[in-house]
């Protein structure tokens, strides 16, 4: 699990480093450079939520080799 964890956020760290590169920073809110806001925004998300994931299994395997 901690491996599959591991490559979800590599992905959604590639994701988001790619949309960056879509964003035209002269007109951030229009066409295709809001698409990619909206796309790291999801993928921040999802680190966010990965991280949080594997701190919850952390916490569960010292609970249960107390």
């Amino acid at each position: 699990m901690k491996i599959f964890t591991t490559i979800l956020i590599l992905v959604a760290v590639g994701l988001i480093a790619f949309n960056i590169t879509l964003l035209d920073f002269q007109n951030p809110f229009e066409g295709d450079s809001l698409i990619a806001l909206v796309g790291i925004a999801a993928a921040f998300c999802a680190v966010l939520i990965l991280l949080i994931f594997k701190m919850s299994k952390k916490i569960e395997e010292k609970l249960k080799n107390q």
